[in-house]
Formats: C-alpha cells, structure tokens, sequence
C-alpha cells in the first residue's frame, strides 16, 4: 500500500510493552517472517481488539507472544506512525513487575537491551530508545 494511502485510514491502535528489568535492560523482539519489516526489531505487544481496554490488550498480547503475566504496566506515551502498510496509533507501557521467563512463542528472537546492539530497528521504535535514555536520567525530559 502506498504511504499517501496509508495516511487516509483510520489509526490501528496498537498496545506496546516495555519489560524493563531494574538494571534498565529492556526486551527487544524481532518481527517473524512474513510479516511487514520482518528481520526489523521492535518493542513486544500489537493490536487492540474492539472494545478492549489497552492495558488489557497488552496482558493479552505478552501471554500469546511471550507467556509471561503483566502485573502492573503504567502508561508511558503514545506516538501515531504512519508506515507504508498502515497508521498505526502506538500506546507504550512500561512494567516493571511480571511473572514468567520470556519465551519465543510465536518463534521470534528477542534480547534483553542495555546499550541496543541489534539491528535494524522499526522505525518508530528509534525515538523511544533515546527516550527511555531520557527517563533513566531525568523523567523531565520525557515527551509525553
């Protein structure tokens, strides 16, 4: 789909999480084959179905993927972006407090990031790397 195409739908809203480990790591997956940007490494999480509350959208999202439980997730930020194949409207969380061992249940690779190291990264997850930086450092900074 061309992006000009893209940009006339409506947003996808879709729940990202970010497990962060209390050394600062944070987990990174890498998108499966046959799926736009395969090969591209991104925060866990996706879509929200009608009617369901992002944060629920997030805990049911990390069982499917991951088999891990969220315990409590507090809302980060949002960022709308528009790739070639869809608008898509991201809301990030970040936990801190879960249950279970990640594991690769969709069979995608994933690593645990103090300095990100992989690469490539979907593009609208560039922005929250710097910004994570910004929040271990000075909340402040953080754009909301």
């Amino acid at each position: 789909m061309p992006e000009v195409a893209a940009k006339n739908i409506q947003p996808v809203d879709v729940a990202v999480g970010i497990l962060m480990k209390p050394n600062g790591n944070v987990l990174l997956g890498q998108r499966p084959a046959g799926k736009p940007y395969e090969g591209y490494w991104e925060f866990p999480g996706g879509k929200v179905e009608a009617g369901e509350a992002i944060v629920d959208a997030l805990k049911r999202e990390f069982v499917e993927e991951l088999g891990i439980q969220i315990i409590s997730a507090e809302p980060w930020c949002g960022v709308e972006h528009i790739y070639p194949h869809a608008h898509v409207r991201l809301h990030f969380y970040i936990s801190r407090d879960w249950e279970g061992e990640p594991q690769s249940l969709e069979g995608q690779a994933f690593a645990w990031q103090g300095d990100v190291g992989v690469t490539p990264l979907l593009p609208a997850t560039i922005p929250l790397l710097e910004w994570l930086g910004l929040l271990q450092n000075d909340v402040s900074n953080v754009p909301l």
